[in-house]
């Protein structure tokens, strides 16, 4: 029962936090970035910056020597994980093509798929199908809000943030609700999916980090940018069009 009662409690928490941002537009500067708190958001980019030069750098380029196969089965499983929580939040948002998708591909890949070692899903044709609370929050009328940038996490926004938490707390298989030892299995599968797109991804980050003049409002532009467009809304904004793919961006998740 209390492994239950946490993430209802959770949920109806950030529900009421979520009402910060739904009245808020998308962007409140002409440039169509809404940033209130930049002066602590710098300071926290320039933690999450340390933080990846002096570990998340170093031991991305170090996992890069696992043979790429174990890599990507590690990131099936990571990926499997997700599929719950996709269902959940694809029938939130009444889109019940996505939830049969998410549930189909978490049934496919966990039985034939070895618990999610290998995408059986994807060799049997089953498109792929990504959602999360934020976008939940979106469809149901919730605004943007403020540019925040978490540590640790890194770029996100109000309402993305409220998302995320909500993401964690209600996940059937997640750290919160998952008892004994196994409860490591999901963070440490999720660390080492991150891992793999940072080094991935290597030279776009490393160029936005520790190439470009100004990092933090690279980093910014490219989250908002990348963020926007999954959610469709990317249309109307003066965000510097650095990259072209969604992943692509200094905290790939």
């Amino acid at each position: 029962m209390k492994a239950f009662a946490r993430p209802a409690t959770a949920l109806a928490t950030v529900l009421a936090l979520s009402a910060c941002a739904t009245t808020q537009d998308v962007a409140t500067r002409s440039d169509g970035i809404n940033d209130p708190y930049e002066t602590q958001n710098r300071k926290i980019h320039g933690f999450n910056k340390g933080l990846d030069k002096n570990i998340v750098r170093p031991v991305s380029q170090a996992y890069g020597v696992v043979p790429v196969e174990i890599r990507n089965t590690v990131n099936n499983f990571s990926d499997n994980l997700s599929m719950p929580g996709v269902a959940v939040n694809s029938l939130l948002q009444g889109d019940l093509r996505g939830t049969g998708l998410a549930t189909l591909r978490f049934v496919m890949n966990t039985t034939i798929g070895l618990g999610g070692l290998f995408d059986a899903a994807s060799e049997l044709n089953i498109p792929e199908h990504q959602t999360d609370f934020g976008e939940t929050l979106t469809v149901w009328g919730s605004g943007e809000g403020a540019y925040i940038e978490l540590p640790v996490f890194g770029p996100s926004t109000q309402r993305d943030t409220v998302g995320f938490v909500v993401d964690f707390f209600t996940n059937p298989l997640t750290y919160n609700t998952i008892d004994g030892d196994a409860r490591v299995v999901p963070p440490t599968a999720a660390a080492a999916s991150v891992l793999n797109d940072r080094e991935k991804f290597s030279d776009t980050i490393d160029s936005v980090l520790y190439e470009s003049a100004d990092s933090y409002s690279q980093s910014r532009s490219i989250y908002l940018q990348n963020r926007r467009f999954e959610l469709g809304q990317g249309q109307g904004t003066d965000i510097d069009p650095f990259a072209t793919d969604p992943y692509e961006d200094p905290y790939a998740q």
